[in-house]
């Protein structure tokens, strides 16, 4: 029997395209917006932030030297922030799945991010009993740590929670840490999924 029901924040919960993120930069910066994941790539600077290892202003201050671009924190904050789009599950599943399981929401994310998830999404939020995040936990999926620390804030044991995730290679790991997890495809096919194990919310 399931206990507690995990949730994937991007591409999940709600969708996200960094594309939006890089046409906005592509005109403030001498680099096409095709380039510029590339050119980030390579410092491993978005890795880092969302481990926790640099902090939100150092974090702008080297993105605008990578990209040779001047920008001030609260456009650029805008800016990246600006990549989430629409609400993928409803906000009535989760009031229905909070009623009968313990909820927590694990994510590859960062402090610039997940501050404007708060701001903008905190109806969803507000569902969950505890939020990992990678930023926090100093670890980031696949790593191992980061599911450990959210089957403890899930408080049983890993076979009792179910886990959903839009990347394969993230629902493997949560695999191999006991967890039952299955790839997100869509709405539809995440409740079927759920409904085939006897996990209700209506």
């Amino acid at each position: 029997m399931h206990k507690a029901i995990l949730f994937d924040l991007g591409r999940v919960l709600i969708h996200f395209d960094f594309r939006r993120g890089y046409r906005a930069l592509e005109g403030l910066c001498p680099y096409a917006a095709e380039e510029i994941p590339g050119r980030l790539a390579g410092t491993g600077l978005v890795e880092r932030f969302e481990t926790g290892l640099v902090e939100p202003r150092d974090f702008v201050d080297q993105i605008c030297q990578t990209l040779d671009m001047q920008v001030d924190y609260d456009q650029f904050r805008v800016i990246w922030s600006s990549i989430f789009t629409e609400v993928l599950i409803p906000e009535s599943m989760l009031e229905g799945l909070k009623r009968r399981y313990r909820l927590v929401l694990v994510s590859n994310t960062n402090a610039l991010h997940f501050e404007m998830i708060r701001e903008t999404y905190a109806h969803l939020l507000r569902h969950f009993d505890d939020l990992v995040l990678s930023y926090e936990v100093r670890a980031i999926k696949p790593q191992p740590e980061i599911f450990r620390a959210a089957v403890e804030v899930a408080g049983c044991q890993p076979g009792e929670c179910f886990y959903t995730d839009d990347i394969a290679a993230y629902i493997e790991a949560a695999r191999l840490m006991g967890i039952d997890a299955v790839q997100f495809e869509s709405r539809a096919q995440l409740e079927g999924e759920m409904r085939g194990r006897g996990i209700v919310w209506e």
